[in-house]
């Protein structure tokens, strides 16, 4: 691989133009300054308190949203992330900055110890990364970011540098995580899945003895109040799986949680695709990452939907079986465009359904099952509403054809992006703001929808569904 230098060497900034004129032009404004107090200079915070360092999945969605104003920035976001990769394939979900003090965050870089517990698995030894992943948004990211300016992508040799980088990351998931044996990609960590204190990981959560509580101290209590965050018992769980999988080496297949996640997957999926999509702009074929794509698409529909619910579940890969709660994880396939479309109509009844509530009494697509008896409107993913959720569900609606639900969720996505100070999360039913405010991936992805571009994506959906039609047709 490149070295790091190679890597991140960028050239003058070069920024889009925005019409000042415009209607939007002030929110447009205030979520770019959003992003500007949060970059560092190579990467962008997913917000300067709480979360000081870089984050991997925030770093995409960051991505998407800066191509609107910087097509170069938005490149180098994605490249610093690439340049913490693992030798094994694994880009760890945050990069730590050196000169933020250890006690600013907690798991810091002296718990993870990744240049030294990482070391058989390839842990960079210049910079110091947490040893767990988070879903795979990147290369779907770089090719909505090569699609903003593709003669300064095609300059710079974006692609053509993060390419190998971007397969060895999937390679990992595939073959490294697939420890369920269906070809699906497990996480082993429920900070790994994104949505951290979901009601879904308690039972396979409760398996695990937690860390006692003198043995860590919690960073983020400090910046949030403690009736939004994990509780202490969950919090002393994840600990505990973090810590045995550090002691492991960080090797796969050994750990007490383990588990298939719908989201997890349709992002990999969705991604795949984009993939291939950036194979053929480097001149070769994308035919067998799209096979991939829909191979995985396959397992996901076998291992993972319930008919009967009309949506997807994770699976307890140590447990067996099904987790029987509904989150919005379940929903996210619906970005998959080659779903059949009994699927498809099924996923979005669950939505308008009264678990969700999307278009009737909740402002956005609630974290969890309103209905659940988990479900609590602001303690983190237990049911408050998150705005890149909502940006995916929103770009699965427009491909599958739901024009008017799509409007409505871009439009209840921006209200509520400025009203909540471009905050964390939001309580489903009021908008409310929760968690911190000035978040990246909300200001970022608001600019996306703000920058509504549904003729650029039609290339690609359409591109996807001529590989279905050459195979046959919709499944089923």
């Amino acid at each position: 691989m490149e070295r790091t230098a190679q890597l991140v060497a960028r050239p003058a900034q070069r920024t889009i133009a925005y019409d000042p004129a415009d209607r939007s032009s002030s929110m447009h404004t205030r979520a770019a300054r959003v992003l500007e107090s949060n970059w560092t200079g190579a990467s962008t915070v997913p917000s300067r308190g709480l979360y000081p360092h870089q984050w991997s999945w925030d770093s995409a969605f960051i991505a998407i949203g800066l191509r609107h104003l910087s097509p170069l920035r938005a490149q180098t976001e994605l490249e610093t992330l690439l340049t913490a990769q693992w030798g094994d394939g694994r880009v760890p979900h945050i990069v730590f900055n050196p000169s933020v003090p250890l006690d600013a965050y907690f798991p810091s870089p002296d718990f993870w110890r990744s240049s030294t517990a990482g070391r058989a698995a390839g842990a960079p030894r210049t910079v110091q990364t947490s040893g767990i992943v988070q879903p795979p948004v990147h290369a779907l990211a770089a090719w909505l970011v090569h699609r903003a300016d593709p003669g300064l992508s095609r300059g710079r040799g974006f692609l053509a540098r993060i390419y190998p980088r971007l397969a060895a990351w999937h390679r990992y998931l595939l073959h490294r995580r697939d420890l369920g044996g269906g070809g699906l990609a497990s996480v082993v960590h429920p900070w790994e899945q994104g949505m951290d204190n979901s009601p879904c990981w308690d039972a396979p959560l409760a398996r695990v003895l937690p860390a006692p509580a003198r043995s860590f101290r919690r960073a983020d209590l400090d910046h949030g109040a403690p009736e939004d965050r994990p509780t202490d018992l969950d919090y002393g769980r994840y600990v505990r799986l973090a810590t045995d999988y550090r002691d492991a080496g960080y090797a796969d297949g050994k750990g007490a949680f383990a588990v298939e996640d719908p989201a997890f997957n349709a992002l990999l999926i969705a991604s795949e695709h984009a993939l291939a999509r950036i194979a053929c702009e480097l001149g070769a074929t994308g035919t067998a990452r799209h096979a991939r794509a829909e191979r995985l698409t396959t397992a996901l529909l076998d291992r993972l939907w319930d008919p009967e619910r009309g949506m997807f579940f994770c699976r307890d890969v140590r447990g067996g079986g099904l987790i029987p709660e509904r989150g919005v994880s379940g929903l996210i396939p619906l970005l998959l465009p080659t779903l059949p479309r009994e699927i498809t109509a099924a996923l979005v009844r669950t939505a308008r359904g009264p678990h969700f509530s999307l278009d009737d009494t909740t402002r956005l697509v609630p974290s969890y099952d309103l209905l659940g008896e988990a479900f609590d409107p602001q303690r983190y993913w237990r049911g408050p509403a998150w705005f890149n959720t909502a940006w995916l569900l929103e770009r699965g609606l427009r491909t599958h054809g739901e024009r008017d639900l799509a409007d409505g969720l871009r439009s209840s996505v921006l209200e509520l992006a400025e009203s909540s100070g471009f905050a964390e999360y939001v309580d489903p039913y009021t908008g409310a703001a929760c968690g911190t405010t000035d978040f990246s991936w909300t200001a970022a992805l608001a600019l996306d929808l703000l920058h509504d571009e549904p003729a650029q994506d039609t290339h690609d959906i359409g591109e996807t569904k001529q590989i279905k039609d050459i195979k046959g047709g919709d499944r089923g």
